[in-house]
């Protein structure tokens, strides 16, 4: 795949960099402007960022951060049983737990909820740290949506992260979520409340509360120049009307979006699990090697 002139492999992390002095200096150089590439693309086209992603995985799938790349890109693919099998390679190599989360979410993505729950109670998630425990609740609490258990899901997401008026970088997903479950469970004051504490920590726009706030509250903006009116004709006014009904994520923890990216540093590497597919930015919501029977695998 075509890599752009001003891409020269320098952007990645120096984790990465150092991981990839194992290679060749050219192959090396020649992963890395692949992992810059997966990491400039995962958002916009992840589609794209998958691509480079087999690339890179082709030249060095011995690497670890390369590994962990391409479980990124195919998970933003929501292609879950190929990202399993690659954050457990990946998760192999390193002994990390931190991509437990992420892992546990790709069960869910395969409709396997009870497994993502079991993880969510496994040893390794007491390891995480306290940005991996509030993607294993979010997750947890998205396993319990699928599953029906709407009550259940809305008391996972209680928790005293929740409850603190500190703004960290998990703040606007854990509300939006709490916001989303309480409002498929018909508690649409308290998810209006929710919605809107969780507008006022999302800083970077990582989910859409602002419109499901919008939502709630009646408000519709109009097409000014409808297709099948005169401009002088169109009504620009922007008031409120009749709400469309707010339509619940299918049972996911708000993400990828996104969550992915977020392990993805700087121009391109990757770096740190912390997103997970979910209801509000992305809706959670497969290596080369056989995906399907490494999927079938515990670590």
């Amino acid at each position: 795949m075509p890599i752009p002139e001003d891409v020269t492999g320098e952007e990645i992390d120096k984790d990465v960099r150092q991981e990839l002095q194992s290679l060749p200096k050219t192959l090396a150089d020649d992963v890395a402007k692949n992992l810059v590439m997966v990491a400039r693309l995962i958002d916009e086209d992840p589609e794209g960022a998958y691509g480079y992603s087999r690339v890179a995985l082709r030249l060095a799938s011995r690497v670890a951060a390369v590994r962990e790349a391409a479980g990124f890109a195919a998970y933003a693919s929501q292609k879950y049983a190929e990202a399993l099998a690659e954050f457990r390679a990946a998760r192999r190599m390193t002994g990390t737990v931190e991509l437990w989360p992420l892992m546990a979410d790709c069960e869910r993505g395969l409709g396997r909820p009870e497994k993502a729950l079991d993880m969510a109670g496994a040893p390794e998630a007491h390891k995480l740290d306290k940005a991996g425990q509030v993607e294993m609740r979010l997750v947890a609490a998205g396993a319990r949506r699928d599953m029906g258990q709407l009550d259940a899901a809305i008391v996972t997401l209680q928790s005293s992260e929740l409850a603190s008026n500190s703004v960290q970088p998990w703040t606007a997903r854990l509300r939006y979520a709490y916001a989303d479950a309480l409002l498929a469970a018909g508690r649409e004051d308290e998810a209006r409340e929710w919605f809107a504490k969780a507008v006022e920590a999302d800083r970077d726009g990582s989910t859409d509360a602002s419109d499901r706030l919008a939502e709630l509250d009646g408000v519709a903006f109009v097409d000014a120049l409808a297709d099948d009116e005169e401009p002088d004709a169109a009504d620009t006014s922007v008031g409120p009307e009749h709400a469309p009904t707010a339509e619940a994520p299918t049972a996911e923890a708000p993400t990828a979006e996104a969550p992915a990216t977020q392990a993805l540093e700087a121009e391109g590497t990757p770096a740190e699990s912390g997103g997970t597919a979910g209801g509000g930015d992305a809706t959670a919501e497969e290596p080369g090697r056989s995906a399907a029977s490494d999927a079938e695998k515990d670590d």
